[in-house]
């Protein structure tokens, strides 16, 4: 395998400069990884891969926890149209793929998980799926030790887009997740999700160009 085919292997992009609350409603955040799967990206081993599971009812877009506890139904409460794939890949009927985010938590665990299904995903394992991006959830307060932000931005390579939600005590406590009394981050996570579902774009304009 080419370093050019391997997303793992791509240079980190650079962290984008904060945006007003006015601008996230309006910006289609541009994709920094690739947008669709890549020739010669080798499928991960069978029990590293997320089943498929058939869903009659299909929706706008899919949190696809990579393992357990990842934090895929907590997001599903901020929006209702938006549900949680049930550490799945979701096959809907019709011809369109269906529109994923992944989710992992910040430990080693979760971000191991989640570059499983990212290269799921990359190798064409799942060609009903179109991955949007991967929110990494901490798994923790506080900063992350420098072992797991290195890794957290290579796995980061590999998907087309990456928002990070800090660690929130109400939701520990059970508080149910409410998008006013959310982080700034999970304000601007659903935002930059809605403007990408409203423009139609999900960083597919340049598939062709990726696949070759």
């Amino acid at each position: 395998m080419s370093e050019t085919n391997n997303p793992w292997l791509s240079k980190p992009a650079a962290e984008p400069e904060p945006a007003s609350p006015a601008a996230v409603e309006t910006t289609v955040p541009p994709p920094t990884g690739p947008v669709a799967p890549q020739r010669g990206i080798p499928a991960p081993d069978r029990v590293d891969q997320l089943p498929t599971r058939d869903r009659p009812n299909g929706a706008e877009l899919w949190w696809v926890g990579t393992h357990g506890g990842a934090g895929e139904s907590t997001l599903a409460a901020l929006v209702p149209e938006w549900p949680a794939g049930e550490h799945a890949w979701p096959r809907t009927p019709g011809s369109d793929p269906a529109r994923v985010v992944l989710v992992a938590r910040s430990h080693m665990r979760g971000l191991r998980a989640a570059q499983a299904a990212a290269t799921q995903w990359a190798s064409g394992l799942v060609p009903y799926i179109e991955v949007l991006g991967l929110v990494i959830v901490a798994d923790a307060p506080g900063r992350l030790p420098r072992p797991l932000r290195d890794y957290a931005q290579l796995v980061s390579g590999g998907v087309p887009r990456t928002w990070t939600v800090p660690w929130t005590e109400a939701w520990r406590l059970g508080e149910p997740p409410v998008p006013s009394d959310a982080p700034r981050e999970v304000r601007r996570l659903v935002d930059e999700l809605s403007a990408l579902l409203r423009s139609g774009a999900a960083g597919t304009t340049n598939r062709k160009e990726q696949q070759q």
